[in-house]
């Protein structure tokens, strides 16, 4: 009983250590919090105004890595909020949906290896939303490239050439195409490739951790999910964001009119239009 006793108690003053070494972190990273979010003209306006205006125009969307967490979260808010009379999945399988709610979502299957065989698929969308990617544990550092450039690129391309004008790309907090670390030296590379394709509109997205709910994770993706979201939780909204906040962004992003013709939402920027 004095074992126990004693367990406990250590478990509660961890617990408690770890507790404030959060707060003290979120402390400390609140001084270096992204940037102001960007200002847009209509963020005054109400936003259920302004998807119905947008629903009147009949527009289009395909969405390219439905399967993934992000892309997931993304069909369901677009299926929730009914902002496109299309709503048309681009992928390497068909996907399985029992809700009826899916009855109406079109799928085309295509060879990413042999993308301009299947440029129909590309053809006739207003709005493309980009969250392909895969990681290099998965997929090997060519693979990775393979993936989270060559096929996003060469989707943009012929989605561009398709008459795709505004296009909605998953990146990750921290990419730039001069790092030292492949992951964020692509993730900025095909940020540039696809703004160098002059989309009418490019929103490019820089989620921080994505806090994901999974029934099976390796034990350090559970703690990493755990510390980051108690992170979110006490305020620090530049290093962590729940998925679901990631998705609302890019919808209604959708429908507001930025200042600039080229955007990068950093981290906060997403939380703020998340909410």
């Amino acid at each position: 009983m004095f074992v126990l006793t004693q367990l406990i108690t250590a478990l509660g003053k961890a617990t408690g250590c770890l507790t404030v070494a959060v707060v003290v972190i979120a402390a400390v990273l609140n001084y270096f919090e992204d940037a102001e979010p960007i200002k847009y003209t209509s963020m005054t306006e109400d936003m259920k105004t302004l998807e119905e205006n947008f629903r009147q125009q009949n527009k289009s969307c395909f969405i390219l890595g439905a399967s993934g967490e992000t892309g997931k979260v993304l069909l369901q808010e677009l299926l929730g909020r009914r902002i496109f009379s299309k709503i048309t999945l681009i992928g390497r399988r068909a996907l399985t949906f029992e809700d009826k709610a899916y009855e109406k979502v079109v799928q085309e299957v295509v060879d990413f290896e042999k993308l301009d065989d299947y440029a129909a698929a590309f053809q006739g969308h207003d709005v493309g939303y980009c969250c392909l990617g895969t990681t290099r544990a998965k997929a090997g550092a060519e693979g990775f490239i393979r993936v989270d450039h060559d096929y996003v690129l060469k989707s943009a391309e012929l989605a561009k050439s398709g008459g795709c004008t505004q296009f909605h790309l998953e990146s990750s907090r921290g990419a730039d195409k001069k790092s030292n670390f492949l992951y964020l030296k692509v993730k900025g590379q095909v940020e540039a490739d696809v703004e160098a394709l002059g989309f009418d509109r490019l929103a490019i997205y820089r989620p921080g951790f994505l806090l994901v709910d999974k029934q099976k994770s390796r034990p350090g993706e559970w703690l990493a999910r755990k510390f980051f979201g108690a992170l979110f939780a006490v305020g620090s909204k530049s290093m962590s964001i729940p998925i679901q906040m990631v998705a609302k962004a890019m919808v209604s992003n959708t429908l507001l009119q930025p200042e600039q013709k080229t955007e990068i939402l950093e981290n906060q920027a997403i939380a703020s239009l998340g909410k």
